[in-house]
């Protein structure tokens, strides 16, 4: 599930970003200077071939810089890092002092469920980025910004799997969020059911809510920015509705922004207003 399409991609760059023409040091054994940008691309993680992530780490950086970490969709099964691509670019463009890190995941199949399995590599991530904090001149302070299936694992990990409650703030771009949404459980649509089965035909109500982030969302969650679309075949309005209202109840600091005509994704002056939002958010929060 991507969600931006070839005419967002081509409308945004010419909006925002000019390419940049710094080199990149990709040798790990090379002494990283923190007073020169620096990236590193498919750092592996684990064993399998999805395990891998993009690291853009800015001039200047001190042990005060804050990560940003990219989880692309694909509906738990599909989809790339290379997907946000354009966040990244953005980001960089927008909000340079930042660190970034760009992550594939292991993709379910008919053998390999996305829970737990995609959330224990969203944690393997972060321990790598902890574990060599002082290499790269890197804090352990996050945000998360995911797409789809990405935000769902953004929003999950960051409300029940953040230990450390190292995240500062989570952005959610069409992500379910509740699994227990009648709108899910009493659906008629055979392609929003065969998305559901990933996790399990007839899964049990506890299970349900164990990975769905609106269930696990306490008065300590980070500050959450959502965004969703009035017309999207997949992402019910409820799930964003929904999670809008269990944050205003428990007091989370959030933002809800709802497209009545948009779909999974959108372009023009929809997109625009997402990431001027988004920059905002980010900028106040993280």
């Amino acid at each position: 599930m991507r969600l931006y399409n070839t005419c967002g991609l081509i409308f945004l760059i010419v909006m925002f970003f000019n390419c940049s023409n710094e080199s990149a040091i990709e040798d790990p054994n090379t002494e990283i200077d923190p007073s020169k940008y620096y990236q590193e691309l498919n750092i592996s993680y684990g064993n399998d071939t999805n395990q891998k992530f993009d690291l853009y780490l800015p001039a200047n950086r001190t042990e005060n810089t804050k990560i940003m970490v990219l989880v692309h969709g694909g509906g738990w099964s599909s989809g790339d890092k290379s997907d946000m691509n354009l966040i990244k670019d953005l980001l960089r463009q927008d909000i340079p002092n930042m660190a970034i890190a760009n992550i594939n995941y292991r993709l379910a199949d008919e053998d390999h469920q996305p829970y737990p399995m995609q959330i224990e590599d969203i944690t393997s991530v972060i321990n790598y980025l902890k574990d060599n904090k002082v290499k790269y001149s890197i804090s352990e302070t996050l945000g998360f910004i995911g797409t789809s299936a990405g935000a769902h694992l953004s929003l999950l990990w960051s409300y029940a799997f953040d230990t450390n409650s190292n995240t500062n703030m989570v952005c959610s771009i069409v992500g379910p969020t509740n699994f227990t949404d009648p709108a899910y459980l009493n659906n008629t649509d055979p392609d929003l059911q065969a998305l559901i089965d990933i996790y399990g035909l007839n899964p049990a109500i506890p299970f349900l809510e164990e990975i769905s982030p609106l269930h696990q969302a306490t008065s300590d969650a980070p500050p959450t920015i959502l965004f969703y679309g009035g017309q999207d075949p997949l992402i019910p309005t409820t799930q964003g509705t929904g999670m809008r209202d269990k944050l205003q109840n428990l007091g989370v600091t959030h933002e809800f922004t709802l497209y009545p005509d948009a779909g999974h994704g959108w372009v023009g002056l929809e997109l625009i207003d997402t990431w001027t939002k988004l920059k905002l958010f980010i900028n106040n929060h993280l």
